[in-house]
C-alpha cells in the first residue's frame, strides 16, 4: 500500500491531468491507469478562472473520477508565490495535500533547494501535508524529512525529458537513508521500464504525466505503466537476485539430487 500521510492507497501510481489531446482521452487514461491520485495545477487549470465553460467541464471530469486530488504549485519561482498558490489551492480544491514545486532555474526547471526548504517549513506549520518535488540530493532530502515531511518526491531526471533515472546511486542513497519515508519518483520517467527500475529499487510510487499524455495512445500507455509499476514492486518484494561477477550454472549436476516422479 502507498502511504501518503496516513492515507493508504492500493495503487502506487499517481497521474497528472495536463497535456492530453482531449478531455475524453485524459479521463480514459486516468481511469485505465488505476491511479487513485490525480495532480492538477491552479495556475493552468483553475476551473473558476478559465473563461467560458472549459474550466467547468474540466472540473466536472476531475470530480467524476472520484480520486484524491493533489494540487501543485507548478510555475512558482518564489517562496511567497508558492505559499500563496498552495493556500488558494487548499481553499478551492478542499484538500490539505500539496505537491510543492518551486522552480530555481528555467533552463532545466530544476527545483530551488533553498527556497523549497523555506516554503516547506511555512506550509507544514500552516497545516499542509507537503509533498515536495526536489532533486536527488540526499542533504536536501534530509532537511525536508527533518522539517516533518512524510513524503518526498525526488526527480529521476529533469521534468519532461523522459531520460529515466540518471543517477541511480543518488536515488538509492535517499531510499536507504530514509527507509520509513514514502518516496515517489516525480519527473523524468519516460517509459515503463524506467518505472519498473525505480520500483525494483524500493521506491514507493511513481508520478507520471508527460509520458502518458504525449504517447501515441495515452490510454494504452497508462495501462503499460500500471503493469510496469506493479511488476517492479512485486519484484522488489520478492527479492531481486544479486548480480554475480561470473557465470553461474542454473542447473548444477555435481552433488545434486536427481528428482523424479514416483
Amino acid at each position: 500500500m502507498l502511504d501518503i500521510y496516513g492515507t493508504q492507497l492500493p495503487s502506487r501510481m499517481l497521474i497528472g491531468s495536463a497535456l492530453y489531446p482531449s478531455p475524453h482521452v485524459m479521463q480514459e487514461s486516468i481511469r485505465l491507469s488505476g491511479a487513485q491520485v490525480v495532480t492538477l495545477s491552479l495556475s493552468r487549470q483553475n476551473p473558476q478562472a478559465l473563461g467560458g465553460s472549459g474550466g467547468e467541464n474540466f472540473w466536472n471530469i476531475i470530480q467524476s473520477l472520484g480520486l484524491h486530488l493533489l494540487p501543485n504549485t507548478a510555475g512558482c519561482h518564489s517562496v511567497k508565490e508558492a505559499v500563496t498558490m498552495a493556500q488558494m489551492s487548499r481553499e478551492l480544491f478542499q484538500t490539505d495535500w500539496i505537491k510543492l514545486e518551486l522552480v530555481g532555474d528555467d533552463f532545466n526547471l530544476q527545483p530551488d533547494p533553498i527556497d523549497l526548504v523555506k516554503a516547506t517549513e511555512i506550509l507544514l506549520n500552516d497545516g499542509f501535508k507537503v509533498l515536495p518535488y526536489c532533486t536527488d540530493d540526499l542533504v536536501i532530502a534530509r532537511h525536508l524529512v527533518e522539517l516533518g515531511c512524510k513524503v518526498i518526491m525526488p526527480w529521476g531526471s529533469p521534468i519532461g525529458t523522459g531520460k529515466g533515472i540518471l543517477n541511480p546511486y543518488a536515488i538509492q542513497a535517499i531510499r536507504d537513508r530514509f527507509p520509513d519515508i514514502t518516496m515517489i519518483i516525480d519527473s523524468g520517467i519516460g517509459k515503463p521500464s524506467h518505472a519498473m527500475q525505480a520500483m525494483e529499487m524500493g521506491i514507493d510510487g511513481i508520478l507520471l504525466n508527460t509520458a502518458v499524455a504525449h504517447a501515441q495512445n495515452p490510454q494504452l500507455m497508462a495501462q503499460a505503466f500500471k503493469g510496469a509499476i506493479e511488476a517492479g514492486r512485486l519484484g522488489y518484494e520478492a527479492g531481486i537476485m544479486a548480480e554475480q561477477a561470473s557465470a553461474q550454472p542454473s542447473t548444477p549436476t555435481l552433488d545434486s539430487p536427481f528428482w523424479h516422479s514416483a
